[in-house]
């Protein structure tokens, strides 16, 4: 290799994903799609559970001694795992997701959405092949370590990678960018549980449950999406804006800054623990919803769901049966709403404002919430799945709205970093609205309380977490003039940003850039090289266009017909 290309940035640097002038920006979003519905396969590991709690015993688990120490029994080859133990899976990824994305999202912001993008997809998928091992050896531990922990930190870095870029990207759309994106970490499951439900009777024997195999196959697939989506990213250069746009004025809108505020800086102001509370207390009492929806609406209406006027205790297992094919159908619903709140709320924010929409969040949760003990009472079924539907929508829309409501407060120059930080909202959300529900509706049982009526505290007490948030939302108020950084603080860090990234990009192995740039002709090496357009146009329809959109829209089209299919029986 010559001097002149020895000099040239590395291909995984930051300033190679800068975009060239005739750079479709609408590639962007499949781009991130590609990795938020990999990595959102984390909703759908429950699929998992019920094969993994019996790969001993077969048919009936068999349990470990009672007198097993613990540290034995996590190593134990010749006992059943416990569902619960294997639900801390569950756990850890959540809690990884929120506290990787606030550790490495300034890394991410100078190292770029492409490394990023490809640290997530070995450590998603790595972390696939460690449980996949640890499944074949029947080592529970390598199932946390693996899935749980490292597959955990891959969720962080593949969850904020996108935000900032499209961000950049959609500064006239910010909520409909990030909705879809974030959309495909809602619909991530849709796809993946039915697809690893298929692929376990594919590798299932009569002494294997075929889900090692599973995991090997999915982190194969996975992998190969989440490369392609790395790859795909592209920045837009300093001072890029949509053709035929002009930013509104400052006066138009005191909750959006043209402004910045560093990432050091935000986590100090209110208005950062206000948006975290906002975004804690809306997931808190949507995500205790989901984890019981199937139990709640068979608890709740026992034999009514299949026109018996019984309670749930006096139906025989045929019958119980039968309302949890119906319980699967109410879960399968909530997932489309969950998806489709992303994207539509997200995308109504860019009208209603972001404040707004987390008070329409609020304040019609609260009513709903308020309102389900009264259809469970009077023992209406399709009010009570209407009235979770609507809040499930609203949940969904938290996720997806939250990134831009940080970049309208703190400007865009951090926002996937102060985004991060932001996510361990999201990790105490993950524990707090579980224990809520859970333990609320083993208080009302153990005091008396009907199966049908356990869950009316709770869904008062829910109500009220909302009224909280509602008032974290109202006070959220334009960042103080002392926490902007001046303009010559932006241009000083963003000359020290890339002097670091080609220090870091001097680490890289030399033989990588090789292979890379040989493999790609010189006409794809210039398209990603620098360029400063000030001006783009959005773009026409092409072929890659329609290539990209397509290999990330069929799965997610397979996914949401699965669900629909199960939902359907809801109605039967």
């Amino acid at each position: 290799m010559d001097m002149a290309v020895s000099q040239q940035p590395h291909f995984l640097s930051r300033e190679r994903t800068i975009a060239s002038p005739t750079f479709n920006r609408w590639l962007v979003p499949p781009a991130a799609l590609a990795i938020h519905l990999c990595i959102g396969m984390a909703y759908g590991f429950s699929v998992f559970w019920l094969p993994l709690s019996r790969v001993v015993g077969g048919a009936a688990p068999k349990e470990c001694p009672a007198d097993l120490g613990y540290f034995s029994t996590i190593v134990a080859t010749d006992c059943d795992w416990k569902i619960s133990w294997l639900g801390w899976t569950f756990t850890l990824f959540f809690v990884l997701l929120g506290s990787s994305a606030a550790i490495f999202g300034h890394w991410l912001e100078t190292a770029g959405p492409r490394k990023a993008g490809l640290a997530a997809a070995f450590c998603w998928c790595g972390g696939l092949l460690i449980s996949a091992l640890g499944v074949h050896l029947h080592q529970i531990w390598m199932l946390w370590l693996g899935s749980g922990v490292i597959g955990g930190v891959g969720l962080g870095l593949g969850y904020i990678s996108p935000v900032s870029t499209l961000i950049k990207w959609f500064p006239d759309r910010r909520g409909l960018a990030t909705g879809l994106a974030i959309m495909g970490f809602g619909g991530g499951a849709m796809i993946g549980a039915p697809l690893a439900d298929k692929l376990m009777g594919f590798f299932a024997t009569p002494v294997s449950p075929g889900v090692w195999q599973t995991f090997v196959a999915l982190a194969g697939v996975y992998f190969i999406f989440m490369v392609a989506g790395a790859l795909g990213y592209r920045v837009p250069p300093d001072g890029w804006t949509p053709e035929g746009w002009t930013p509104p004025s400052p006066a138009a809108n005191a909750m959006v800054t043209h402004r910045h505020v560093h990432l050091d800086t935000a986590w100090k102001t209110p208005q950062f623990w206000l948006l975290w509370g906002v975004l804690c207390l809306n997931v808190s009492a949507g995500i205790g919803v989901l984890g019981m929806a199937s139990p709640m609406l068979q608890e709740v209406f026992g034999g009514r769901l299949i026109g018996l006027d019984v309670g749930f205790d006096e139906l025989n297992a045929d019958q119980k049966k039968q309302i949890a094919a119906i319980a699967a159908g109410f879960t399968g619903l909530l997932s489309l709403c969950n998806i489709g709140g992303r994207i539509g709320w997200a995308s109504a924010s860019d009208v209603l404002g972001r404040k707004g929409a987390y008070a329409i969040f609020f304040i019609v949760g609260f009513l709903l919430y308020a309102a389900v003990p009264f259809a469970a009472k009077g023992g209406a079924v399709a009010l009570f799945v209407l009235l979770f539907a609507v809040i499930i929508t609203m949940y969904g829309g938290g996720f997806s709205t939250i990134p831009a409501y940080l970049a309208d407060v703190f400007g865009t120059h951090h926002v996937g970093a102060i985004h991060g930080r932001l996510l361990t909202a999201w990790s105490t959300a993950g524990v707090l609205g579980p224990v809520l529900v859970n333990y609320i509706r083993e208080f009302q049982l153990a005091t008396g309380a009907p199966r049908g009526a356990a869950y009316n505290q709770t869904m008062y007490v829910l109500a009220g977490l909302l009224l909280v948030g509602l008032a974290c939302n109202l006070l959220v108020r334009p960042v103080a003039e002392k926490y902007y950084m001046t303009d010559e603080e932006v241009a000083a860090e963003k000359k020290i940003t890339v002097a670091q990234v080609r220090e870091q990009d001097d680490d890289i192995h030399a033989d990588f850039e090789d292979f890379v740039e040989e493999a790609l002709e010189p006409e794809a090496i210039a398209a990603a090289a620098p360029t400063s357009p000030q001006k783009g146009a959005a773009g026409g329809f092409s072929a890659l266009l329609i290539f990209a959109w397509a290999a990330v829209g069929i799965p997610l089209a397979w996914g949401v017909s699965m669900t629909a299919i199960k939902a359907l029986a809801l109605f039967r």
